[in-house]
């Protein structure tokens, strides 16, 4: 039995989400990849973790008219269940999305060919034109599927389109330079974590390949490469003490970055865990359902005074 590279695979999609603000120059079209390399315990988008399909239920917009219950071949749907949803028994046969008239129910990924996603790019090209802005490659992880996603920025490339992609930089190096670097206008690369154990059991790996290819592009970018902009997300009790925040600014400073972006801490991924039937985030007591208030993130912002900030 032989099994397909990972760069080879078949990406599902999350979404195309058009008129955005907030991933890039401009008004950009985001292209969310389903699947990531690791597994941080506060995912902001915990439906991109995993590869595969899943079925997202939002009991906001259920209006209780047990259509989905009475479609169900293997009776997966209960409402004496806490949470619907008895996810060992689904088989992903969407039937119950099908029949769902307000939408509660959904399909958390698809499969679209590279010509649908550059077809839906397309009814956007007057928005990128007149601001300045293009596509994003977001996740989940885009450096998953590094054929298609070299495929998709290589047709974007063709139609002039600005392109940039959000990593959480643990891909492999020599095919990431090849497939992807020379079509990218613009990398986001995220630090999170600096020590290594840390990173590990917070996040599912440790970050010696990610600093190793953070160090690779800083290189890069800086002889003549694309743009590069490190974010930290900032998460109480992780990613926000002291200690670590001091340790990636001496990160930046070694290789020669001088801006970067803080990314204020939100907590609508801990709703968006529960409608794909994830565990509970262990929350405790480190404040992570509550909005970042604004004094803690001027705090975190001053340990890179000598920085830009984005």
């Amino acid at each position: 039995m032989t099994h397909e590279p990972p760069e080879k695979r078949r990406p599902l999609i999350l979404e195309i989400k058009g008129n955005s603000l907030d991933d890039g120059p401009g008004i950009r079209t985001v292209v969310f990849f389903k699947g990531c390399p690791l597994s941080c315990i506060w995912c902001h988008n915990p439906e991109s973790k995993k590869t595969g399909p899943e079925l997202s239920f939002d009991p906001r917009e259920c209006v209780g008219c047990d259509s989905c219950i009475g479609v169900c071949p293997l009776g997966a749907l209960d409402r004496a269940n806490a949470r619907f949803i008895d996810r060992e028994k689904c088989d992903l046969c969407y039937e119950c999305v099908e029949a769902c008239p307000s939408g509660a129910l959904s399909r958390v990924g698809r499969y679209l060919e590279p010509d649908e996603v550059v077809a839906e790019v397309e009814k956007d090209l007057p928005f990128f034109r007149t601001s300045g802005g293009g596509v994003t490659f977001s996740g989940g992880e885009p450096t998953l599927y590094m054929d298609y996603a070299s495929d998709l920025l290589s047709r974007l490339k063709e139609i002039g389109v600005h392109t940039l992609i959000e990593t959480c930089g643990l891909f492999d190096w020599e095919q990431f330079g090849a497939k992807m670097l020379p079509l990218l206008d613009t990398v986001y690369f995220d630090l999170k974590i600096a020590d290594p154990d840390k990173h590990k059991a917070h996040c599912g790996a440790s970050n010696d390949v990610i600093l190793e290819n953070f160090r690779r592009l800083c290189d890069v970018c800086a002889d003549g490469g694309p743009e590069l902009l490190p974010r930290i997300p900032l998460i109480p009790g992780s990613t926000s003490d002291e200690e670590n925040l001091k340790s990636i600014a001496g990160i930046l400073e070694q290789n020669g970055m001088g801006r970067l972006a803080v990314l204020q801490y939100n907590p609508l991924w801990v709703e968006k865990s529960g409608k794909i039937g994830a565990p509970a985030p262990p929350l405790g007591g480190t404040g992570w359902t509550k909005w970042m208030e604004r004094a803690e993130l001027e705090r975190c912002r001053s340990y890179f005074d000598d920085f830009e900030l984005a």
